[in-house]
């Protein structure tokens, strides 16, 4: 299974429920961490949704 890190690279002030959940189960809390995860159509589908607030590249 691929994997890919995630890094928060924006704020969460001022968007909505939703995505700060989805950031917070991806396991992003601070600017500037990241995480790895597999590439899973399920992770693949939260990065996506919060795209505009992360970076992803291949691990």
């Amino acid at each position: 299974m691929a994997k890919i890190k995630v890094k928060k690279v924006r704020s969460a002030i001022n968007r909505t429920k939703r995505q700060k959940l989805t950031l917070e189960a991806l396991g992003l809390k601070k600017i500037g961490q990241v995480v790895e995860h597999d590439a899973t159509p399920n992770i693949l589908g939260m990065v996506k949704k919060v795209e505009h607030l992360v970076s992803v590249e291949e691990a």
